[in-house]
């Protein structure tokens, strides 16, 4: 099994992609734009068993004119996705989990073949809330991690585009989410927050990030951020998008060849340890097909990075590293 901690399952869902379908039927329906590698299918082919899912509203723009327009409406996506990942869970595409047993019964009886993907839900973009009062229905609703941030400024705290810390909302939240047991997932914090906010719930992980001095953007973890994770008994999950894994690549270049990856996993293992660092691949979070590395074409192919890591640490990235970490917190 394969255990990925960033797919945004419901929010492809709701820009137009089936994800029942196979992966050619979805490409031939979606000729333009990136190239889709995500679907339910594709997951199962590449053994992928197990997925911390986001529930990930977009905020309006001049670049993304179909997002939401203000938190009334970010909180309606939000429920149309979490109602999206119920109702396939009754046609049994998925399993959502909610607790370490239930965790350990799915792991126990998962085969590629028969098995609905499991699914530990996770809020992208705190935005949807309206405030920390709204934290304890959704972890009824099986929540498990929040991410207060995006690339936006929200009303809770800065953005990695647009740079800010905490507000007092975002303490009030962060102050709940200890309360509630509620994983904090660092990605995309801007620096001014992530430590006023590792403080306030140490309980953090950075579901999809990279090492920032490979790439040089400060959507990423400098060496001092992935230690404060290291520290708190946080885990760390690489993305698989180019341009996260190779400084200066842009859409349009040759595809990097599939070392890259070894690469950003060894690094992010130097500050870490190799025992704290996974996938978190985020296919399909706004880049496709011709955005990963040679060697990926679709989620079937995740299994080729055991062919990039040293052999020792083959099982623990591609699973295990994850897994002892939802036993100890979930």
């Amino acid at each position: 099994m394969i255990v990925d901690a960033h797919l945004d399952l419901a929010y492809l869902a709701t820009t137009g992609r089936d994800l029942r379908l196979s992966l050619q039927e979805l490409r031939e329906r979606l000729p333009s734009g990136d190239v889709p590698t995500v679907t339910f299918s594709s997951l199962r082919r590449g053994e992928v068993g197990l997925c911390f899912a986001t529930l990930f509203a977009e905020p309006g723009s001049e670049e993304a004119p179909s997002g939401y327009a203000d938190q009334r409406d970010a909180r309606r996506r939000l429920d149309a996705q979490l109602e999206t990942y119920l109702r396939w869970q009754d046609d049994g595409h998925v399993l959502l989990l909610r607790t370490w047993g239930e965790i350990e019964a799915h792991v126990r009886a998962w085969t590629p073949e028969k098995s609905p993907l499991g699914v530990v839900l996770l809020i992208e973009n705190a935005e949807p809330l309206r405030d920390a009062d709204d934290l304890p229905r959704l972890v009824d609703a099986g929540v498990r991690l929040v991410g207060p941030a995006w690339v936006k400024a929200n009303r809770f705290c800065g953005g990695n585009g647009e740079p800010g810390g905490l507000t007092d909302r975002g303490r009030d939240l962060l102050a709940a989410m200890r309360e509630l047991g509620v994983t904090l997932d660092v990605s995309h914090l801007p620096e001014e927050a992530f430590w006023e906010a590792v403080e306030l719930q140490p309980k953090a992980v950075a579901t999809h990030s990279n090492v920032r001095s490979l790439v040089g953007s400060e959507r990423h973890l400098t060496a001092e951020q992935l230690r404060a994770i290291r520290d708190r008994d946080g885990h760390v999950g690489c993305v698989l998008f180019n341009k996260f894994l190779r400084r200066g690549w842009d859409r349009g270049m040759d595809r990097p060849v599939l070392k890259v990856v070894g690469d950003m996993f060894a690094a992010l293992a130097e500050e870490v340890g190799w025992e704290r660092v996974g996938i978190g691949s985020d296919l399909d979070g706004g880049f496709g097909r011709f955005e990963l590395p040679s060697g990926l074409e679709s989620a079937a192919d995740l299994p080729r990075l055991a062919d990039v890591l040293p052999e020792e640490q083959r099982e623990g990235v591609l699973s295990g590293h994850w897994l002892r970490w939802l036993e100890r917190h979930l």
